[in-house]
């Protein structure tokens, strides 16, 4: 079978991990469904969703250069159900990168958004602290 992104098709699941669920396709390939992929409401386990052996339907998301194909349950629930509502991960908010990212280009990209998050939120909290050795040595004065 050719993997087609943005194909719907029926894998069965071959293991269940605490980040996902490894789908196998039809044609012997093996692609993963994060986490965030399994249902329109928040998982905090995924076998409380799912069950090895269980068969699903899958919609392809992605396949990256070294062959990992990303899916998602629940986008092809959404592509089955007759009143589907846009999230806002379809809308263009005024990227210029309109091709879709792989989980692992996004999850690169949220991990360096966050890590300057974090440096700004120091620095300023920081600033509003003051440099703590002088406080210190004030008090014992």
């Amino acid at each position: 079978m050719l993997v087609e992104v943005g194909k719907i098709v029926e894998g069965k699941v071959s293991g269940i991990t605490s980040f996902g669920a490894f789908i196998q396709l039809p044609g012997g390939k093996v692609g993963l469904v994060h986490i965030s992929e399994v249902a329109n409401e928040y998982v905090k386990d995924v076998k409380a969703h799912l069950k090895e052996n269980q068969s699903v339907k899958v919609k392809i998301l992605s396949v990256d250069n070294n062959g990992k194909i990303s899916l998602s349950i629940k986008k092809a629930l959404e592509d089955n159900s007759v009143a589907k509502s846009k999230g806002p991960d379809e809308y263009d908010w005024g990227k210029t990168n309109t091709e879709k990212m792989t989980f692992e280009e996004r999850l690169a990209k949220f991990m360096k958004d966050s890590d300057e998050r974090m440096q700004d939120l120091k620095k300023n909290f920081e600033s509003k602290r003051g440099s703590g050795s002088y406080r210190r040595s004030a008090q014992y004065h």
